[in-house]
């Protein structure tokens, strides 16, 4: 049975997630022909700064979702601060002030959960370093979904509680250090 064509990659991370973003994004050798949408718990009221300095490794266009903004292929999106970042049935970024969950906001699991409803199998997920278990459930959701899960291995990661809670919940159909996973998205988003 052949897999759809990825559509989309969405990815999380907090603690240690810029290095290992900018690692992530510095690995790739051209834009990826799908959208990238990121959720990091950064703690800043702003993400213009962070934008900035992922920009400074990616091949790609990076910026802030915004409110009823279809994201395009090629570019890399990144969630606003304070708001759960959510993807519509008619491909538009909403913003949401609701809860927060795993004490964040914005959510992993929200991100992974609306974009797993929409992309369903065209949809990538990748769980990076982190230190709480936000992800864990919305990569088991994605995966539900028919989605491709991806794990930064916990033994190489700045902190291992993210990846470690992911791979518990949900499991991967891939694991790899992170100097591995551009390689693996040029592969995967390329078929």
């Amino acid at each position: 049975m052949t897999r759809a064509a990825l559509e989309a990659v969405v990815i999380g991370c907090s603690a240690g997630g810029l290095t290992a973003l900018q690692t992530l994004l510095g690995g790739l050798r051209r834009p990826l022909p799908v959208s990238v949408t990121i959720v990091c718990h950064s703690g800043s009221e702003s993400m213009a700064m962070f934008c900035e300095l992922l920009q400074r490794h990616s091949p790609m266009p990076v910026g802030e979702a915004e409110e009823r903004l279809t994201p395009e292929p090629g570019n890399v999106y990144v969630a606003p601060s304070g708001y759960h970042l959510l993807l519509e049935r008619d491909g538009q970024y909403a913003l949401s002030v609701d809860g927060r969950v795993e004490y964040s906001r914005p959510s992993i699991d929200v991100l992974f959960e609306s974009a797993a409803d929409l992309w369903q199998d065209r949809l990538l997920g990748l769980v990076m370093t982190g230190a709480n278990a936000d992800g864990a459930q919305g990569l088991e959701y994605l995966r539900n979904r028919g989605g491709l899960a991806v794990v930064e291995d916990p033994a190489t990661a700045t902190v291992s509680t993210m990846p470690a809670a992911a791979l518990e919940r949900a499991g991967a159909d891939y694991c790899l250090p992170l100097p591995e996973i551009a390689p693996l998205l040029e592969i995967l988003c390329s078929r």
